[in-house]
């Protein structure tokens, strides 16, 4: 067993292990030693960083994990901080997608013009009523949920044809078994009648100068994270890639190092402390000898996994629009992205690539078919969907993510704060990211969580906690931006 010696405590700054090199442990590791307040060693076990916020080339088109995009809605610091970094390759980008709703396709975000030109008028008038009736409608009775919140707010009409199958197919969970929390993390517009009011605010002369856009980096959303990873490495993180984590020790109530193992053989990492951004039921089997209720409850987390299908076509475009939203059942995936449209590339010329969204987890029957099969599945999709493919089809692509979105069942918070808990009572270790405190959140917001992280790191490397508490709040509050 080799003893790595560099990564010793001691010296004149604390030494912090960073477990995870997606967006939030590049973040923290970028802030860190941008400051000058750490040392610092990022834990990674994929061959590059990223996670799923990277990008990657398919047949010349530069390709993300899905749909991403970074949010003019991001912290001021952290906004200020990803335009500091990429300068003019950061894009403000129109946002132009659609959805179909009542069989009809209708501009995403919804634009009011387009909406009354283009919605079918039994639902037009059905949200209509739904407002009318808001103040003589009943209150749902008995322990609240993602499907009372919404019916009480929304109504019946935009939750039982958009919300309501859109979630059964994200989550593969009816919405009656799905926590009062999804509705507060996913939902900004909680009545029709905020629904209209977004829909005012992109009308020329009165929205702002962000409205209804996004930033999106010229080279893929994965350009964020290369930059961070420079400049971090500029500053002198430690980056270990292909290393897997084996163990965390702990002594009593504190975590004392950790074992990792790579092409090199096993070594032993000794810090002061351990930053985790791991899905937080694997650090929690990594923990030596947890208490049997956290087992339990970390047994009974769970994330929901999606496939990624990636269609290459010989065309330069398929459509003008960046995302099609699917929310119909009927059609197993969810979100179809054409990745060119979001930088508006025009290279390389006769090729683009369709990326379509299908959650489902490992054991369905999507999960082991083999690419090619994906791929018909794919194109029938589309001409149900009246969006034909009629140009040659090269081949389709997967990627499969397993902790795609954190599941928030009834039951959830029960368990996550039982493992929250025993995490966040130990010495040495601070949880934070998508994964580490199961948050459905966005890349800004993870990036805002590691900031706040540094920020309650003193400089001996022991954790403010009361300051760290009053950000979890904040944490709490973050709405996720579609």
């Amino acid at each position: 067993m080799t003893d790595v010696s560099q990564f010793t405590k001691g010296a004149d700054k604390p030494h912090i292990v960073i477990l995870g090199a997606g967006p939030a442990g590049l973040a923290a590791a970028h802030t860190l030693t941008r400051s000058g307040q750490a040392r610092v060693t990022v834990i990674e076990r994929a061959d590059r960083a990223g996670g799923n916020s990277a990008s990657f080339p398919i047949e010349g088109v530069i390709c993300d994990y899905g749909s991403h995009r970074f949010h003019p809605a991001a912290e001021p610091e952290v906004l200020s901080d990803v335009k500091q970094l990429l300068g003019d390759d950061l894009l403000l980008r129109p946002r132009h997608g659609r959805i179909r709703l009542g069989g009809k396709w209708i501009h995403f975000p919804l634009k009011l013009t387009d909406a009354l030109m283009r919605l079918p008028k039994p639902f037009a008038l059905s949200l209509i009523g739904d407002m009318v009736l808001k103040l003589f409608r009943k209150k749902s009775t008995g322990p609240a949920t993602f499907s009372t919140v919404l019916y009480d707010g929304l109504g019946p009409t935009i939750s039982e044809n958009f919300y309501f199958p859109y979630v059964r197919k994200l989550w593969g969970l009816d919405p009656d078994k799905l926590a009062v929390t999804l509705a507060e993390r996913r939902v900004g517009s909680g009545s029709v009648g905020k629904i209209l009011m977004k829909m005012l605010r992109l009308m020329p002369g009165l929205r702002s100068e962000t409205a209804g856009r996004f930033y999106y980096p010229r080279q893929g959303f994965g350009q964020i994270s290369d930059v961070m990873l420079e400049s971090a490495r500029k500053n002198g993180a430690e980056f270990m890639f292909e290393t897997e984590i084996t163990r965390i020790k702990r002594n009593g109530n504190r975590v004392t190092g950790l074992t990792v193992q790579n092409e090199n053989g096993e070594a032993q990492l000794d810090g002061d402390l351990i930053l985790s951004t791991i899905p937080l039921t694997g650090l929690t089997r990594l923990i030596d000898e947890p208490p049997t209720p956290v087992v339990e409850a970390a047994r009974t987390i769970r994330f929901r996994g999606m496939i990624l299908l990636y269609l290459i076509l010989e065309t330069d475009q398929f459509t003008e629009f960046d995302a099609h939203y699917f929310p119909e059942t009927s059609i197993p995936i969810s979100r179809m992205s054409e990745p060119k449209n979001y930088s508006a590339s025009s290279e390389p010329k006769g090729v683009t690539v369709l990326c379509a969204e299908l959650p489902c987890d490992p054991g369905e029957k999507w999960w082991d078919m083999p690419d090619e099969d994906l791929g018909r599945e794919f194109t029938g999709w589309l001409g149900q969907l009246g969006l034909p493919v009629t140009v040659p089809v090269r081949r389709c692509e997967t990627r499969r993510l397993g902790h795609a979105y954190p599941v928030y069942d009834i039951d959830y918070q029960t368990r996550f704060d039982t493992v929250d808990q025993w995490l966040s009572g130990l010495e040495g270790l601070l949880v934070f990211g998508r994964q580490g405190l199961f948050a459905h959140d966005n890349t800004h917001h993870a990036f805002a969580m590691a900031y706040a992280a540094a920020e309650c790191i003193g400089p001996d490397g022991q954790i403010d906690r009361a300051k760290w508490n009053d950000y979890r709040e904040i944490f709490a509050t973050h709405i996720v931006e579609d």
